[in-house]
């Protein structure tokens, strides 16, 4: 019953006067609170929505902000060792994205690089003795990405927003055990005729 909460405000949203459906789109969590606690493996969670008018969704997810290192090895005399290492700065600590299809077919480059919006578009800077480089060498910053792929916090593929109606969506949010603690920030995108046209976000707060 507590899993419905959400899906039954977003429909009383929808039978409200035209005066109170301000909001191009509307969203909620089944639960904006995750608590680890002993034994903790990993939580699914549902975010439910409701647009006034049929678009395409992209659903963004971004951890908290971490620094991350990344170490290039080297194989020495028959034995694997540390050469170089990076560090990134301000890293999503995760990130995940949900869209209703691909984003190529309602999505331009420019709004992806912009927001960014999938994997290539994230804007992961290295800083070297405090400063910030221009632009992250490519090995190392795909060597980051690969390395959270790895342990499950970055996402390998895009997962699907389900429409239930023509204004009604789900999509499931996966959480894994080594998930950060802090605050979540979780971005839904509405494009209509690859323009886009609205935003709504709501916090998930892992604690």
């Amino acid at each position: 019953m507590r899993q419905l909460i959400p899906f039954l405000t977003i429909l009383l949203a929808l039978t409200l006067p035209d005066r109170a459906q301000a909001r191009d789109i509307t969203i909620d969590l089944t639960d904006p609170i995750v608590s680890i606690t002993t034994g903790f493996t990993g939580t699914d969670l549902l975010l439910y929505g409701a647009v006034k008018q049929a678009g395409d969704l992209v659903v963004v997810v971004r951890g908290p902000a971490r620094d991350e290192v990344v170490r290039r090895k080297e194989k020495v005399l028959g034995v694997w060792v540390n050469r170089d290492e990076l560090v990134f700065d301000k890293v999503p600590s995760y990130y995940r994205i949900a869209s209703n299809r691909p984003l190529k077919e309602f999505m331009n480059p420019e709004d992806a690089d912009r927001l960014q919006i999938g994997l290539p578009n994230l804007d992961l800077r290295a800083k070297v003795s405090g400063k910030l480089l221009p632009e992250a060498p490519y090995d190392f910053r795909e060597g980051l990405i690969r390395n959270l792929q790895r342990i499950g916090l970055y996402m390998t593929k895009p997962d699907n927003v389900v429409f239930l109606s023509e204004q009604l969506f789900r999509t499931r949010l996966r959480f894994p055990a080594n998930v950060s603690v802090g605050t979540f920030t979780i971005e839904v995108y509405l494009f209509r005729d690859n323009k886009l046209q609205s935003t709504a976000t709501t916090l998930l707060t892992v604690r």
